[in-house]
């Protein structure tokens, strides 16, 4: 009567802690990363001290928009695929923003070509 359960090998696929830990600090949208890494570096501000954030808020990865406790652990982001992924994605075409979904979808104005002279 006892025994292993026949299907016991299967389990249902459940979220990692670390899942729910990555999305404890907001991130910005693409599109808004975007535009912060296409900006001069004459207008990036320095980073305040921010003492809710991770290493005061000082050593940040703008490409994935995240903040580390220290310099080291930084530098092993720098070297993880997540970020190098991350940075061949904002280094490609502009990603899609809310005027581009709202244009799709037929909310925006319509776009009907140029129009033909008349005769």
């Amino acid at each position: 009567m006892g025994g292993k359960c026949p299907h016991r090998s299967v389990k249902k696929r459940r979220y990692s802690h670390k899942t729910a830990r990555r999305t404890k600090f907001l991130v910005k949208g693409d599109d808004m990363v975007y535009d912060e890494l296409k900006k001069p570096d004459e207008e990036r501000k320095a980073l305040p001290l921010d003492e809710d954030l991770p290493g005061m808020g000082q050593y940040y990865c703008l490409h994935c928009d995240r903040y580390f406790p220290n310099v080291a652990v930084r530098d092993d982001h720098f070297k993880t695929k997540r970020h190098k992924k991350r940075v061949k994605q904002m280094m490609g075409p502009a990603p899609h923003t809310q005027l581009d979904a709202e244009l799709a979808a037929g909310m925006g104005m319509p776009d009907n070509g140029p129009k033909l002279m008349s005769i």
